[in-house]
């Protein structure tokens, strides 16, 4: 018997891939024919999410489909997250770090197509800011990493820039924030366990790779019910140079300036430090999160 048409709310960032997701997203409607689609894309971010977050609340939608990189997964784990409308990433961005960890293949719409068709579909753990936002307003999720320290404060730096374009402006972004960059005073304090300390940088990962690849947390696992907590320690700027670029194979785990602390709810605290998640500004620190097990169903191949 021939599956019912499903109804997919779907929400493109054209400029995804370099542009890539413009033309992924229109043979992601092609390949889809046989559903209905609701088109939920927007001139800007925060509009998209509104109308992906209503369709979802109302109960509109048998999937979300976003067509980008970790900021439109991103955008659509705020959407679906404590909902029972699962969540298509297709991934066609730089960093595609969320879906890789699901097994999704990046820049293959095809095969992205051929998982929605199937409905096969699995629930992972999302972290979420806690206590909830005040006033009824929506709960702020992430995927895949929230960070804080001097891989923030480049992404910061990256985002304040128009040029140049790509990665190009993040490795140019390192670069200027390298020589200024000084170890951070941090109270890190998970599951009630306080650690007062300097550090280089504190990641809570829900999964294991961050940045286009970078093995920031190799063990993390996204339906474990916790995040890995990694904190660098301070170290010379010289050791620092050497370490850092150990994240993308996970071999900086090694480093006895590496902690990793596994924990389910935690509190970070700097003065003046920008909180990123999942590749997108999230929060100033400090913050507390809290890993919720099975908060978000997940379209997988």
């Amino acid at each position: 018997m021939t599956a019912p048409p499903q109804r997919i709310g779907l929400v493109t960032n054209p400029t995804a891939g370099k542009g890539h997701g413009r033309s992924a997203g229109a043979r992601l409607r092609t390949l889809l024919t046989g559903d209905d689609i609701v088109d939920l894309s927007a001139h800007d971010a925060p509009t998209a999410l509104d109308r992906a977050r209503a369709a979802v609340a109302a109960g509109a939608l048998d999937v979300l489909a976003v067509v980008g990189g970790d900021g439109m997964a991103h955008l659509g784990v705020n959407a679906c997250a404590g909902s029972e409308t699962p969540l298509a990433i297709v991934p066609v961005g730089t960093g595609n770090d969320i879906a890789r960890c699901l097994g999704v293949p990046p820049m293959d719409v095809e095969a992205a197509a051929r998982a929605i068709g199937a409905r096969h579909t699995c629930a992972i753990d999302a972290g979420r800011i806690d206590p909830a936002t005040p006033d009824g307003a929506p709960a702020k999720w992430f995927g895949g990493t929230l960070y804080a320290g001097f891989d923030a404060l480049v992404n910061a730096r990256a985002n304040s820039w128009r040029w140049p374009p790509g990665q190009a402006r993040y490795t140019l972004a390192t670069l200027r924030e390298l020589p200024v960059f000084r170890p951070i005073p941090y109270a890190v304090t998970v599951d009630g366990a306080r650690i007062e300390t300097e550090a280089m940088l504190v990641v809570v990962a829900n999964v294991d790779a961050y940045g286009g690849g970078m093995r920031v947390a190799p063990s993390a696992r996204p339906d474990d019910g916790m995040f890995d907590v990694l904190i660098l320690h301070r170290i010379p700027r010289t050791e620092f140079l050497r370490v850092f670029p150990k994240v993308f194979s996970g071999r900086h785990i090694g480093h006895p300036a590496v902690q990793v602390i596994r924990g389910r709810h935690v509190r970070l605290e700097a003065d003046g430090i920008p909180g990123f998640a999942d590749g997108e500004p999230f929060t100033s620190l400090p913050v507390t999160v809290t890993a919720v097990p099975r908060a978000l169903q997940v379209v997988v191949p």
